[in-house]
């Protein structure tokens, strides 16, 4: 059975942070619209992923009206810890006042989108599987998915939001001749550790020539720890006792409480951009049009512009009927983007070069000493870096 009779304004495809943010936006300004996500609500609010609000997001929450009810997390210090070679330096950066960021892992932000969406009416539905997008450079695109009930349904929009991720079905839906794919790899990966151990900071990033090691809290009583290792390695190589042992030697002290780990996950680094972000009345926003590696801590970021940006252009095509914004939107994302796949690069590369010498020589690692040393000496260099880290560049 196929219900075809269905119709709204915009259709947001994935209720991860971009269409979250986007159906919130959109139903505080009183336009309508209907979020499909192909997973279950417990599925998504239990998704674990690390996330960090910065000044600039947070300052869109706020004036959207949204602050109060959705951001969770605590503030952050304008500081970074660091330990080289077995050594801490902290690192304290400068923030013209604009220090308001927190960290919030993507969950906390998801679930708070979720209830604030659902209790203020938004149509919310899990479990929308077999998505297809139809006719999305004419007039009136339509989409169609199967409920959880296994029946065929279709939705007739002005607009669809492809915020379903890397490997969605929206960016799919665009032919190959119509998109340019930026990418770039950098070399290597990180092993992702999920553990039951207490963080000593909120976090702490260790350069050694062992290589790279991050670690950063998830509440009270859990860290995600980050180990830089070659992309032909295997999460199987990785055994408990490797992992506590590779750690303690990159941060170069123990590890008071070495609990369950209770996962583990390898992440290739790499950067990636879709150009562009819209073909007909289909627009991109988050992973489905860009990613930057972890180190750079703006993936989530990101997706808020795109959801800031769009909201804003559909709001004033829906009151005057002007299409000049959401003309506008892939360039005006992509500048944005490629500003902070710039800073995600030089990051990365910096704290990866530092360490291990067997990636990529001696020279660059000297090279990323001598930048980091700058950091702390320079205060032009302590600005520009601030600048990013508040997402006010």
């Amino acid at each position: 059975m196929s219900i075809t009779d269905e119709h709204t304004t915009v259709v947001i495809v994935g209720a991860g942070v971009a269409g979250l943010t986007l159906g919130n936006l959109l139903l505080r300004s009183g336009i309508d619209c209907v979020v499909l996500e192909r997973r279950s609500r417990e599925y998504v609010e239990q998704r674990q992923r690390a996330g960090v609000i910065d000044s600039r997001a947070a300052r869109m929450f706020r004036e959207w009206g949204l602050a109060d009810r959705v951001l969770g997390g605590v503030p952050f210090e304008p500081a970074l810890n660091f330990r080289i070679d077995g050594e801490t330096r902290r690192f304290t950066y400068v923030t013209d006042d604009h220090g308001d960021g927190r960290f919030c892992p993507q969950q906390v932000l998801v679930r708070n989108l979720i209830d604030v969406f659902v209790s203020d009416g938004g149509d919310l539905r899990f479990e929308a599987d077999d998505v297809e997008l139809e006719d999305v450079t004419g007039p009136r695109p339509r989409v169609r998915y199967h409920d959880s009930a296994g029946m065929t349904r279709s939705i007739t929009c002005d607009l669809i939001a492809g915020c379903d991720g890397d490997h969605g079905v929206t960016r799919a839906s665009i032919p190959e001749e119509e998109l340019t794919r930026h990418s770039h790899e950098y070399g290597y990966a990180w092993l992702t550790v999920l553990a039951e151990a207490p963080a000593n900071h909120q976090s702490m990033m260790a350069i050694h020539d062992r290589g790279f090691a991050g670690q950063f809290a998830r509440g009270p009583q859990a860290s995600r720890f980050y180990l830089q290792c070659p992309l032909d390695t295997s999460v199987e190589e990785w055994t408990d006792g490797r992992i506590w042992e590779e750690i303690e030697a990159r941060f170069g002290e123990p590890v008071a409480v070495k609990g369950r780990i209770s996962s583990k996950t390898l992440v290739p680094l790499r950067s990636v951009v879709h150009d562009p972000m819209s073909h007909g009345r289909l627009y991109l926003l988050g992973d489905a049009a860009h990613i930057v590696p972890p180190m750079s801590a703006k993936g989530m970021n990101l997706a808020l512009h795109d959801a800031d940006v769009f909201a804003a252009a559909v709001l004033k095509q829906v009151e005057e009927q002007d299409a000049s914004l959401l003309g506008a939107y892939s360039a005006t994302c992509l500048k944005h983007v490629w500003n902070y796949q710039a800073f995600a690069a030089w990051f990365t590369d910096l704290m990866h070069d530092a360490g291990d010498v067997l990636y990529h020589g001696e020279f660059r690692r000297r090279l990323a000493r001598a930048e980091f040393e700058r950091l702390y000496d320079s205060k032009t260099a302590n600005r520009f870096f601030g600048e990013f880290l508040t997402g006010l560049n």
